[in-house]
Formats: structure tokens, C-alpha cells, sequence
């Protein structure tokens, strides 16, 4: 395998983190290598009509890390930063986080390097429908499922799926998650990913004799994760006090009104010019000191440089790979419990595959429903690694993937290596 086909740092910290624990968990060492790599990994140009009738041409990428336990399943970013590497990374995260939730499903992720919020509308649907395109032969119901990410939305889905559609001749609402409820998708599906990181919260609670009242929360990011996960906490009584954005970050030591903060972020589409709170930066965010920390923007926020700056006593992992393995070994010798991403932030996958189900099945249930059977995905996932760090004495990010790569090992060791 030429290593340098995905280089970059994601991909290696992750590659270099997953033969780190591999070796802790005594994972076969042909499973390891096989696990190190993706599956395949196809790289597409889409050409794009512009509003001013010139024709652009956009990278695009499609990653299937692993299919041993189901089909592919992972979303679908546009950001202007998307590059191999990191799909494939993100690719790799994906199968060990159905892994650990004992989801039917492989690991697999998409991506456009285009700053979405310079296309219009149409440049935007011509651009999904083209990549789609370029990608279908990959995707399917029982091939690999795509869902939103960083860029895209349900709307992005809805084209996603009519793309398909039209090319089977029928609708398939099965291809595709995070649609609208309109067309198949599933109630509970926007919150989700933010409403299982604070059940997980809840759970890390509840096994140090807490709760959530008048715990003092600081989340980096306002997107759909942070916000979510901002109003959720807040309805269970926890005080959110700061948040950001991209322009900078918000604090208030007496807590924010969340969802009038949301209304607001709507309109102003920027936190610091909502006139609440002291104006403050995202890295002095993530010093503040408060009971818990949720980043929940990008991945590589706290690093072996600030992690003696962290003062939270819980770090909830929203986003993907916020914290270094450097940085984890730093805050677990002081004493901080991170909750890893292939568990905190995996609402969303959850609900993904519920949506699935429902779609295949053509039966659709309340957001009661949906939300009862999440959280007995995330509580008894949440178990699982709580014990396991207790009984080996480990962190709950090494106990979190030693478990995932665990299942999945027993999977490749079964189905073998074909040809032998």
C-alpha cells in the first residue's frame, strides 16, 4: 500500500491512534493492517454550469474504509478544505462508530472541496446531482448509505435521492439518510447527533452520582451538533455558559437563554453580533473553567499545547477527533474524563440507521420512538466502555475503540480473507 496515497495529519494520527490501540487490544496483526487502509477510495471531477454560464470543475471524493459489517454508511461534506485524506479518516472513524453502537453497518465517507456558501441554489443542486452521479455506481441501499455533513443539508439529500431515483427508474428512499420527513426521512434526525451526545453526558453523570442541574457547560461550535446539544442540556437544567462560532465565541457566567439565542444566531448568522454576553475567543472557550466541554466544530482543537489549559473535568467529543491522542493522554493523567466521538457524537448515525430501517421497511415511528430506542443505543454503548475503562484501567477513548475494533476483527476473522 503507497502510505503517501492518503497522507496528510488526520489520516496519520488516525492511522497512528488505530495501531496504537490495535496492539493495546491485541487485534490480530493481518486484521490490523488491513484495517489501517480503506477498502477503496474513489476520487471523481464534477464539472459544474455556473449561474454566469462558465463551467467549473470541482474535486470530489467517495471512501468506503470498511464493508465487513453492512453497508458503507457515513456522510457527505462540502467545504472548501476537503481533501482524501481526511474523507479517509473520517471514513475509518465511521466504522468503528457503528462498530461500537453494534450498528449493522461498515464505515464509508463523501466529500466536495467547494466553499458551499459561495454557490447559489441551482449552482449547488447541479453540483450534488453531478457528483451523485459520478458516485452511483458505489451507492445504494445495500451498497453504501450517504447522510448530511459539514455543508450539506436535508435539502442536499432530497437531490441526492431524486438523482438516484431517476437513474433506477423509481423512487429509493433507502439511498440515502437525512432527508426530509416529506420523502421518507425520519422524525428526531435534525437533534439527533446533538441529543446523544448529552444522553452520553448524562450517563458520565450518573456514574460519578450527578446530574445535569446547574452544571456549568462551554461548547465550541453552534452548528447543528453544539446547538442542539446546547438546547437539550438546557432543557435538563445545565447552564450553557459560552458558545461560539467561526467569528469568535460568547460567555456568559450566568448562563445563556438557548433557544432565544438560537432564534437570534437565525438571523444574525453570527453569535458576536448578537449584543449578549462578553465577546471572547474560541481558545480561551475552551479554558474557561466549567463542569463540562463540548467541542463540537472541528477536529485537532485541544493538542498536547493547551490540554494543561483545559480545565473541565468532562470533555464531550461533538465533533470528530477534537482531541489529539497527545492531548488524551494528557487530560487522562489529570484526570479528565474525555467521552470519545465514536460514542458522543454518534446520535446522529443511530438515528441514520433508524431512518434507514423505516425507509426499507416503508413503516415510520413517532419521535418518541425514535428518541427511546437512541438512547438505548447510546446507554448501553456507554456501559460497554465504562466497564471496560474501569476493569483494564484505561481511558475511555482507548476503552471506546479497543471495543470497536474488537467487533469488527470477530467480523473480517469469520467472513476471511478472500481469495485465500
Amino acid at each position: 500500500m503507497d502510505q503517501t496515497l492518503y497522507q496528510g495529519e488526520f489520516f496519520e494520527h488516525t492511522t497512528a491512534y488505530l495501531d496504537y490501540v490495535g496492539k493495546k487490544a491485541n487485534i490480530d496483526v493481518n486484521v490490523l493492517s488491513r484495517l489501517k487502509y480503506p477498502k477503496r477510495a474513489l476520487c471523481v471531477s464534477v464539472p459544474v454550469r455556473m449561474d454566469d454560464a462558465t463551467v467549473k470543475v470541482f474535486q470530489g471524493f467517495r471512501v468506503q474504509h470498511s464493508l465487513t459489517l453492512g453497508p458503507g454508511k457515513g456522510g457527505i461534506r462540502y467545504h472548501q478544505d476537503v481533501t482524501l485524506s481526511e474523507v479517509a479518516a473520517l471514513a475509518s472513524l465511521m466504522t468503528f462508530k457503528n462498530s461500537l453502537l453494534n450498528l449493522p453497518l461498515g464505515g464509508a465517507k463523501g466529500g466536495v472541496a467547494v466553499d458551499p456558501t459561495k454557490l447559489s441554489r441551482t449552482e449547488k443542486q447541479n453540483l450534488t446531482r453531478r457528483y451523485t452521479t459520478e458516485i452511483l455506481p458505489f451507492i445504494g441501499p445495500q451498497q453504501d448509505i450517504p447522510a448530511p455533513d459539514v455543508g450539506t443539508d436535508a435539502q442536499t439529500m432530497a437531490w441526492i435521492m431524486d438523482t438516484y431515483s431517476q437513474s433506477v427508474g423509481h423512487a429509493v428512499q433507502g439511498v440515502i439518510t437525512g432527508k426530509p420527513i416529506e420523502i421518507g426521512g425520519s422524525l428526531g434526525r435534525e437533534g439527533a447527533t446533538g441529543l446523544g451526545a448529552i444522553f452520553c453526558l448524562e450517563e458520565a453523570l450518573k456514574v460519578k452520582n450527578s446530574d445535569m442541574k446547574n452544571k456549568t457547560i462551554a461548547i465550541q461550535g453552534f452548528g447543528n451538533v453544539g446547538s442542539h446539544a446546547a438546547l437539550y442540556a438546557h432543557q435538563r437544567g445545565a447552564k450553557i455558559v459560552a458558545v461560539s462560532d467561526v467569528d469568535g465565541a460568547i460567555f456568559n457566567p450566568n448562563g445563556f437563554n438557548i433557544p432565544e439565542l438560537m432564534t437570534a444566531y437565525k438571523q444574525t448568522k453570527s453569535l458576536t453580533k448578537i449584543n449578549v454576553g462578553e465577546n471572547i475567543t474560541n481558545q480561551q472557550l475552551l479554558a474557561l473553567d466549567v463542569d463540562v466541554l463540548i467541542p463540537a466544530a472541528l477536529d485537532g482543537v485541544i493538542t498536547s499545547k493547551n490540554a494543561n489549559d483545559i480545565k473541565a473535568k468532562i470533555i464531550v467529543e461533538g465533533a470528530n477527533g477534537p482531541v489529539t491522542p497527545d492531548a488524551n493522554k494528557i487530560l487522562h493523567e489529570k484526570g479528565v474524563t474525555v467521552l470519545p466521538d465514536i460514542l458522543a457524537n454518534g446520535g446522529g448515525v443511530v438515528v441514520s440507521y433508524f431512518e434507514w430501517v423505516q425507509s426499507m421497511a416503508s413503516f415510520f415511528w413517532d419521535e418518541d420512538e425514535v428518541n427511546k430506542r437512541l438512547r438505548f443505543v447510546i446507554t448501553k454503548a456507554f456501559k460497554s466502555v465504562w466497564e471496560m475503562s474501569q476493569k483494564e484501567g484505561i481511558d475511555m477513548k482507548v476503552a471506546a475503540m479497543s471495543l470497536a475494533m474488537k467487533r469488527v476483527e470477530k467480523g473480517m476473522l469469520l467472513r476471511g480473507l478472500y481469495p485465500r
